[in-house]
């Protein structure tokens, strides 16, 4: 199967999560069964300057983020640390992260949510 960038489907969600602005998702799967029922989530995230997706813990799953393109401030479990381009950040089920742009640019990453 081949899903082309112009079939995927693209959502805005303002404060996400309790965070600033709106984030921008390309959902690159149409539901959990094409990750065979093992997660939830393949899609780019983007996050213009000044967007975020507020502090949030995984209860039941895991998500992993890969940084595409730019600088970001990751708050890891509770500890603010900066990513940039090519870092991949691993939230385990059972803690929380959190994401934010606070540069001019924009920062593009692929979030994948697994179920536990």
């Amino acid at each position: 199967m081949i899903r082309h960038a112009a079939d995927c489907a693209v959502e805005y969600r303002e404060h996400m999560r309790d965070g600033d602005g709106t984030v921008e998702i390309t959902n690159f799967i149409t539901g959990p069964a094409e990750l065979n029922d093992k997660g939830r989530l393949f899609a780019k995230i983007t996050l213009k300057p000044g967007c975020s997706i507020g502090w949030h813990i995984h209860e039941t799953d895991s998500e992993l983020f890969y940084i595409m393109k730019g600088c970001a401030e990751y708050n890891d479990n509770g500890e603010i640390r900066t990513v940039t381009a090519g870092d991949v950040t691993i939230c385990p089920a059972g803690t929380g992260h959190g994401i934010a742009n606070r540069t001019d640019e924009i920062v593009e990453l692929t979030a994948v949510i697994l179920y536990k």
